[in-house]
């Protein structure tokens, strides 16, 4: 798979040095707000691209001393990094986790990955039987803002290996039509909780405030957004 190459190798980490470990624990807490809103708690969860592991050391220190967790990665690097926070509930493993027999998890969790696959269709079917319930969390690119800006979208592929853009309608067809059971879902204002520079700290008010009033039409003309599914 080409693709690949590019987790494999060093060229993702020397784009986005750390894995995106600043942003871990505002993913987790997007996780367990899905958990609570669903009265949900696992005992075994598994991350599927668990890059450094951050989400899982953050999700440890807030589930049930008893649960285990373990991730997956294709990327020898980024299991070099999730390995340093291993201990004896949470383990990491570089492999890819369609192909793996492994399965029998009450929770899987799949973060910012469907969006980086050639075939996330071939993906879905291979993961569905391995647990109870999954969460998806699939960020909406495709935006007004994105599309009329010229490098709105090919921002994405360079820097972050984007292949498949979605919204919120087509991110949801697509688990849909892969046999998932839709049981809740909502977006998540990456771009708001994280906002940098000084661009993304303008926009946010605007979409702050607009997200008030409409939120889908916010959504799909600002961007900024992602989806938070929860599936069995």
């Amino acid at each position: 798979m080409p693709t690949r190459t590019l987790y494999e190798g060093g060229e993702y980490l020397a784009k986005n040095p750390g894995w995106h470990v600043e942003e871990s624990p505002w993913k987790a807490e997007q996780v367990l707000r899905m958990l609570k809103r669903n009265r949900l708690s696992p005992a075994t969860v598994c991350d599927v691209g668990c890059g450094a592991g951050e989400v899982l050391s953050q999700l440890q220190k807030r589930l049930s001393a008893e649960c285990t967790l373990c991730g997956y990665d294709v990327s020898p690097l980024a299991i070099e990094f999730a390995k340093t926070r291993a201990n004896e509930r949470l383990q990491f493993r570089v492999s890819d986790f369609s192909d793996v027999g492994a399965g029998g998890f009450e929770l899987i969790i799949v973060l910012d990955v469907l969006e980086h696959l050639e075939d996330y269709f071939d993906f879905l079917r291979r993961i569905k039987t391995k647990s109870c319930h999954k969460i998806f969390h699939i960020p909406l690119d495709l935006s007004v803002q994105t599309v009329l800006r010229r490098d709105g979208l090919l921002k994405r592929r360079e820097m972050y290996g984007h292949l498949h853009y979605f919204t919120k309608e087509t991110a949801l067809r697509m688990l849909r039509d892969a046999g998932y059971e839709i049981l809740d879902y909502f977006y998540t204002p990456r771009s708001n909780d994280l906002a940098g520079n000084r661009t993304q700290r303008l926009l946010k008010l605007v979409r702050k405030s607009c997200f008030a009033v409409n939120e889908d039409l916010t959504v799909r003309t600002l961007g900024g957004y992602s989806l938070l599914v929860l599936t069995r």
